[in-house]
């Protein structure tokens, strides 16, 4: 696949025109990271964003003792570092390699240029800004109004409704960087596991997940009701 091959498959340019879609492309720099590698790190200057077209990224914050405490992961057609764009600061979060992964790199100067010249570019991205803001509100609710559990169960949640299937997930990252997305440690995350499953709520083989049990793990996701302690 060519670079605008790849730029028609990421949703924030979705409906625009072919001659859009190529003036991306003309702008977009193919960039390939080892697993592990730092892209940018916080604080750093914002020049550009990245949408990913292979591998999975962690964007994720440090607390001043060294705690990580992951945002995002992203994946394939989804796209970061796209807030200094607009604010001209610099990045707000650390981002690493989780795989080897390739990206396009939109420099932030000359993404400014192609908005002056053509606004309705500028659509899309406040549409995916909007979505991103709500993903936030969503994380900090669960952070802080939900119990490990209720967190738990809303992510295997929605890793369900991004699966054919619906009930069946594949989890993609470890079960420690599971429990730093859910604000929680591994202990704590195998634990709640080895319960869901005892009380028949989820089976697990390896790292897929079945949910067995969809309206009490919705319950528990919804605050409506609490995991048993047995």
């Amino acid at each position: 696949m060519n670079v605008v091959d790849h730029i028609v498959t990421v949703p924030l340019f979705e409906g625009l025109l072919k001659s859009q879609h190529e003036a991306l492309a003309s702008i977009a720099l193919t960039r390939s990271y080892k697993k592990g590698q730092v892209i940018f790190s916080e604080g750093d200057e914002g020049a550009g964003f990245y949408a990913v077209i292979s591998g999975r990224v962690k964007i994720y914050k440090l607390s001043p003792e060294g705690k990580e405490q992951i945002l995002h992961m992203m994946g394939p057609g989804e796209i970061f570092g796209e807030v200094p764009v607009f604010t001209g600061q610099g990045y707000p979060a650390f981002a690493d390699a989780y795989q080897h992964c390739s990206l396009l790199f939109f420099p932030r100067n000359a993404f400014v240029e192609l908005i002056r010249k053509d606004p309705s570019l500028a659509l899309n991205m406040l549409a995916v800004l909007s979505w991103r803001l709500r993903k936030f509100a969503a994380l900090i609710e669960d952070l802080s109004l939900k119990e490990v559990p209720g967190r738990l169960a809303a992510y295997l949640l929605y890793l369900g409704r991004k699966s054919k299937t619906g009930n069946e997930v594949d989890l993609d990252i470890s079960k420690g960087q599971l429990a730093s997305l859910l604000g929680t440690i591994p202990e704590t995350l195998s634990r709640i596991l080895g319960k869901m499953s005892r009380q028949g709520l989820i089976s697990t083989e390896g790292s897929r997940i079945r949910i067995t049990d969809l309206a009490t793990i919705e319950e528990i996701a919804n605050g409506g009701r609490k995991l048993e302690t047995r």
